[in-house]
């Protein structure tokens, strides 16, 4: 498929995970890539493994650069067609012990970025007459989970931010949705292969009893940006493995050898 044949594409959070295998999916259907991550070196390679690729060493918590990063798109390529706001970090810690300045940089960069993304692709999407934005949130802004306070806030917040600029945008032809994902590997999963108990965890509670791979995000992520999806718009689609499927009760077919 070249969905995106000479469709230029903004991408960040691209350095790796879930950001670099977008990237690489877009780059596969044709698109014009401008990356922007804090990971120079990172970034660099994977503008490298996509054809016809810039990147731009971007801190998303900062509106000056972000506005950069869409300018360097339209001055390279001329104008924007999709912007997909990925960057995020997860430091755990539970209340009252989550130090200030900690909670600030979750919201800094998990929702202040995909703000300042959005508020600055807007304008230019305008001008091509239309497009697609996708914002990563996370099953974490649906439900709660223990010892993530500022990570759930931070991804709740960008569900309904998403809904709200995908109704004041619809009729100006751009469309905003998010992405939930469940646990993908990624460097910010990174422990869980370092702990046996909790990879094992996750096997019991995760219906696939797998986590997932940043592939099978990006092709949602695709999916959504691309014409297939023409008539969407304000969606928060869950990907994990039917993680948020069960109710959390026990899994009485184990516990009961019912096969």
């Amino acid at each position: 498929m070249q969905r995106f044949a000479d469709k230029v594409v903004v991408v960040t959070g691209a350095a790796s995970g879930i950001g670099a295998a977008t990237a690489r999916r877009f780059a596969s259907e044709g698109a014009l890539l401008v990356l922007g991550d804090l990971d120079g070196d990172g970034g660099s390679d994977v503008a490298k493994q996509c054809e016809r690729a810039e990147f731009v060493r971007t801190d998303v918590t900062k509106l000056e650069e972000v506005e950069a990063l869409m300018q360097c798109a339209v001055d390279r390529f001329g104008h924007i067609d999709v912007v997909f706001n990925n960057a995020g970090i997860l430091e755990p810690g539970t209340l009252p012990d989550v130090e200030p300045a900690d909670w600030h940089r979750i919201i800094d960069v998990d929702l202040n970025s995909v703000f300042y993304g959005c508020r600055a692709a807007i304008p230019h999407l305008r001008n091509a007459g239309g497009g697609s934005i996708v914002n990563t949130a996370s099953i974490s802004g649906i439900g709660g989970d223990y010892a993530m306070p500022g990570y759930n806030a931070a991804k709740a917040a960008v569900v309904n931010f998403t809904r709200s600029i995908a109704c004041e945008h619809a009729d100006q032809n751009i469309r905003v949705n998010s992405v939930c994902p469940g646990p993908i590997e990624t460097p910010m999963t990174a422990a869980v292969s370092q702990m046996p108990e909790l990879a094992e965890e996750y096997a019991k509670v995760i219906p696939m009893a797998r986590l997932g791979q940043p592939e099978e995000i990006a092709g949602v992520v695709a999916f959504l940006a691309s014409d297939d999806a023409s008539y969407m718009t304000g969606a928060a689609i869950v990907i994990d493995g039917g993680l948020t499927a069960c109710t959390g009760q026990p899994n009485f077919r184990r516990v009961l050898g019912l096969g």
